[in-house]
């Protein structure tokens, strides 16, 4: 398995924004392969930077290998729906300008929790919109995905689909969303941080399929929950899947983003070298 750092490791969202030219530097002087690079974090979408990017990266010896961007699918309104899959081709297009082969999807939640960080406190769960179901959200879903798997085909960018808030809150709902696409440019993202209860089942259930992982660590305690993850028994239920590919750090401590990024690739090194 080969390490990356995710960009959102150096910036959770608050001023100052750190450069993704900064997380490129970092990565690089400590020695990992890959920057994740988080689309919010991006300071421009024009060509001339994200061409500056790409040469960044390969100057210092690091791969671009994901950008991780946001979108939501879950919402009755078609003309929504179509605002968000214009935006993933538009991010699909933005990662092959950029050389990078995979983007991170999401599948959308219901919206009826409005603060992000009231969502954290009730654990990720939300109730429905009323007058609608899950099945609803799921062909609102698969629908919007299958709609931009033709621009992923001609680019060759791969669309990994999270196990994050809303639909993919469950193995069960990420699994249903994923079986149900038979196509190789739609594949799984498994993220170590998401499923707050029984991680470890869960986890197994994803794994197989896994394309790509992202791994949360929260020196320091983390900005939203802690969760005290047993990385060697990650590493194995990731070994028994022969998983070979990206393992992306997402640091989410509050601890000083050097020291929480340098104690969790030393952590990694060991664990899944």
């Amino acid at each position: 398995m080969k390490l990356g750092i995710s960009s959102y490791s150096y910036w959770h969202f608050r001023d100052p924004k750190v450069s993704i030219e900064t997380v490129i530097d970092k990565t690089a002087r400590l020695g990992v392969e890959g920057v994740d690079i988080l689309h919010r974090q991006m300071d421009s979408e024009d060509n001339g930077y994200l061409q500056k990017l790409k040469r960044h990266a390969f100057t210092n010896g690091v791969d671009l290998i994901c950008l991780s961007i946001h979108q939501d699918f879950v919402d009755p309104d078609p003309a929504v729906r179509d605002k968000h899959i214009e935006h993933t081709k538009k991010c699909i297009d933005l990662a092959y300008r950029m050389g990078i082969p995979c983007i991170r999807l999401n599948s959308g939640r219901w919206g009826t929790v409005k603060s992000f960080d009231k969502l954290m406190e009730l654990r990720g769960k939300e109730p429905l919109l009323p007058g609608h179901t899950l099945d609803d959200g799921f062909k609102w879903c698969i629908d919007s995905i299958e709609k931009c798997l033709p621009k992923a085909a001609e680019c060759g960018v791969m669309l990994a689909l999270e196990n994050h808030w809303g639909l993919t809150r469950s193995p069960e709902g990420l699994l249903r969303i994923v079986n149900a696409i038979d196509s190789p440019w739609l594949g799984l993202l498994m993220d170590t941080g998401n499923f707050l209860e029984d991680p470890y089942t869960k986890l197994e259930k994803i794994a197989p399929k896994a394309d790509f992982v992202q791994a949360k660590t929260y020196y320091g305690g983390g900005e939203w929950y802690t969760l005290d993850l047993d990385y060697e028994r990650v590493a194995r239920i990731l070994r028994s899947v022969n998983y070979t590919g990206y393992v992306s750090l997402e640091f989410e401590g509050k601890a000083q983003a050097d020291v929480g990024v340098a104690k969790s690739i030393d952590l990694f090194r060991r664990v899944f070298g």
